[in-house]
This record gives structure tokens, C-alpha cells and sequence, in this order.
């Protein structure tokens, strides 16, 4: 689920979802109990319909919520009450639904729509940003924007925090939420790639672990993070001379880098080399061994 609203830090309060139960989006004038009480619903194995239904007829503020929800099976209730201030609609397809209030235009939910769906061939997080940025397109919230959120889960639960919630990201107060949101997803996929390279390396396939590397840090270039671990990885596999000039800007940005050099030996990250490591740091060779502190 994806969200864009002006409210400080909308995702703490709309967007809940569990690996293997299912997603709920509580809005408008936004009570959080429905997305935990949604969710345990579901987890007991009613239907997104019948949760919802359930949830609404012990509510007496039903009129003015907002609330949308999707079980494991895919299946979407989604209510509008009479009392959520216009533009107040939803829309909804095949396992996906859209709504908003207070909106520009009541053409919201459905450009929403059409945006998701004609994104198809893209990842879930890009068909879900081009949902946010069609309701922008249409005038989005009344009030302008401030914040926003997208998360993912796991179809299924492993029991692993990573990989049953494989994206959980939030801007909080910004000029320009959606755009800052989509940075956040950019940067999140070259983390992934970080990951990935990671598991390559200790399969042993160096070379692809080194491309993964790379692709992250090419993805990312103003990233000082991907930079030096990129080139620590090619330092350590016997590629000085492309690391050297990769990890001199992660030195020349901030000190702490070249100390962190220093210390990767003694946690076996990096090859016990003093020389390897003056020659990377642009001095002579260090006269005690590097993993003294």
C-alpha cells in the first residue's frame, strides 16, 4: 500500500499490513484500532468483506472513516462514509483498491486506478507510486502535501522480519513527498543489491558478488555508504587500483571512513594488509599491525 496526504507522518497511522494476513488503509477521519483489529480479523481467517463489515457496525463514527482492505485471498472491501469530507471517493479492480478525501477532483480514485494498472510490466512499489503521482496529477489533497508512505509484505510468512516485509518506507514532513518517496525506493533497491552481493560473496562467487556491487553503487552514485563497501570489496579481491579512487571520496567526505578501513581487519572484513591499507589512505605504511584499535 502506498499513501500521500497532508498530515504529519500519515503512514503511522493508515497504512498496517501483515505478511500472509493481508493490508489495511484507515483514513479520513482516521481511527488506527482498524488496522490491528482488521488485521487480527483476518488472521482468523475471515474475509477482508467480512472483517471490514464487522468493524464498521461496532463503530459509531462509521459515517465519517475511510477504510480499505485486502485479505490473503485478495479480496478488497472498501467503504466511504457519508460524512468523509469531498472529494471523498474510492475505486475498485482486481485485487486493488483506491481512495481519497478531500480532494481537488472526485476523479481522483479512478485515475488512480488507471495508473496502477496501465504500470503493469513494473515492480509493486513502481505501480504504487504511480498511483500517488496520478492523484497529484488530478489535484490531489485540498490542503497540498506533507507526507507519505508505501509499504510491502510477503505473500506468505517466513518468519523473517526482511523478507516478510521486504519494504517499509516513510517521509514524514516534506515538500514533495512522492518524489522524495520514489528517492527512498531507488536507494532501498540498491541496498537489495548490497544484499544480494553479500549472499554471492559467501556462496563464493566473487565476480557476481563484485557486479552486484558495482550496480549498486553506480545506481547511487552520491551514496558514500555504497561507495566505500564497493570498494572494499574490490580492495579485498585484489583490485586496488579501481577501489583506490573509489574509496578517496568516501575519505576526502569524512574522516570516520579511513578509521573504519582501519578496524575492518580485526572483524574479518578486510585482508590483516598494513601496506594495502596506507597505500588505500594515501600514507606510509603503518607501523603497528591494523588490528590494534
Amino acid at each position: 500500500m502506498a499513501v500521500q496526504s497532508h498530515f504529519f507522518s500519515v503512514g503511522s497511522l493508515v497504512t498496517w499490513a501483515e505478511a500472509g494476513v493481508g493490508a489495511v488503509a484507515t483514513q479520513s477521519v482516521v481511527e488506527p484500532a482498524y488496522g490491528p483489529r482488521g488485521l487480527a480479523l483476518m488472521r482468523e481467517g475471515k474475509s477482508a468483506p467480512a472483517a471490514l463489515h464487522q468493524l464498521l457496525m461496532d463503530d459509531p463514527q462509521e459515517p465519517a472513516r475511510q477504510v480499505a482492505m485486502i485479505d490473503r485471498g485478495g479480496r478488497v472491501a472498501v467503504h466511504t462514509g457519508a460524512r468523509c469530507i469531498a472529494q471523498a471517493g474510492h475505486a475498485v479492480g482486481d485485487q486493488v483498491s483506491a481512495q481519497a478525501n478531500i480532494m481537488q477532483r472526485d476523479t481522483v480514485p479512478d485515475a488512480m486506478m488507471r495508473a496502477y494498472s496501465n504500470a503493469s510490466g513494473a515492480g509493486l512499489a513502481e505501480r504504487l507510486l504511480a498511483a500517488l503521482d496520478a492523484a497529484e496529477a488530478e489535484g490531489g489533497d485540498l490542503r497540498g502535501r506533507q507526507s507519505a508512505a508505501l509499504v510491502i509484505v510477503a505473500p506468505r510468512a517466513t518468519g523473517n522480519p526482511v523478507e516478510d516485509r521486504p519494504v517499509e518506507l516513510r517521509v514524514e514532513d516534506h515538500p514533495d513527498p512522492v518524489r522524495e518517496l520514489r528517492r527512498l525506493v531507488a536507494l532501498r533497491r540498491a541496498y537489495e543489491r548490497v544484499d544480494a552481493g553479500d549472499q554471492l560473496a559467501a556462496a563464493g562467487d566473487v565476480e557476481a558478488a563484485l557486479a552486484e556491487y558495482e550496480a549498486a553503487h553506480r545506481s547511487q552514485p552520491d551514496s558514500l555508504e555504497l561507495a566505500f563497501w564497493h570498494g572494499v570489496a574490490l580492495a579485498a579481491n585484489g583490485r586496488e587500483d579501481e577501489a583506490a579512487p573509489i574509496l578517496q571520496r568516501a575519505f576526502e567526505a569524512h574522516p570516520g571512513w579511513i578509521e573504519l578501513l582501519k578496524r575492518l581487519p580485526a572483524a574479518e572484513l578486510f585482508p590483516d594488509d598494513g601496506e594495502l591499507i596506507a597505500r588505500l589512505i594515501g600514507t606510509r605504511a603503518v607501523s603497528e599491525p591494523s588490528t590494534r584499535p
